[in-house]
């Protein structure tokens, strides 16, 4: 089982609003995930929230975090 950390949308329609999640490679974006690890939300008033203690818990358990994410955290 391979596992990524990623972003999966949330929120009404044209709202950019993200969950960051662990899932599994071949899932869908918006599918099911192992675990939430927090939020983000893009533009001028966006804000962050990242468990920190988590990512790093499952960074070192080989889940290889996106681009976007690494850029995040």
């Amino acid at each position: 089982m391979s596992l990524v950390i990623r972003s999966s949308r949330v929120g009404k329609k044209g709202e950019r609003k993200f969950r960051i999640v662990v899932k599994e490679k071949r899932s869908r974006r918006d599918g099911n995930s192992v675990e939430v690890l927090g939020w983000y939300e893009k533009g001028k008033n966006g804000g962050k929230q990242i468990n920190k203690e988590r990512y790093d818990y499952w960074v070192s358990q080989g889940a290889i975090p996106s681009i976007a994410i690494e850029k995040i955290a």
